[in-house]
């Protein structure tokens, strides 16, 4: 939904393809808190039992609030962060809208079986 002080994102551990996770490890986050970020920027790197993956931001906007920290074991559909909009920053956090990132898969990671 929509806010007057902006649009606030929540991005989520993705279903992975064909692949049947449960849950993802947070390996390393690309972006910090307060970076500004554009739709398609990788944003998280998340493994797998079998793979280790890059998850790109759903929205252009900043990085206002990392709710899974590095090593954190996260199940499928749990939040990882939230983006709001760029044009409306606020100092409230919370989710005002929910969204799957795209998820490209890791040259360095792909070995991994």
């Amino acid at each position: 939904m929509f806010s007057q002080e902006g649009i606030i994102f929540t991005v989520i551990v993705p279903k992975s393809g064909g692949v049947t996770s449960t849950h993802a490890v947070v390996v390393r986050w690309l972006k910090h808190e307060g970076d500004a970020i554009r739709a398609g920027d990788p944003l998280v790197e998340l493994e797998t039992e079998k793979v280790s993956y890059e998850l790109e931001s759903p929205a252009t906007g900043v990085l206002s609030r990392v709710i899974a920290h590095e090593s954190a074991e996260v199940p499928v559909g749990d939040p990882l962060c939230d983006i709001e909009e760029a044009s409306n920053p606020t100092t409230q956090t919370g989710s005002k809208g929910v969204s799957n990132a795209k998820a490209r898969k890791s040259k360095v990671s792909e070995a991994k079986k």
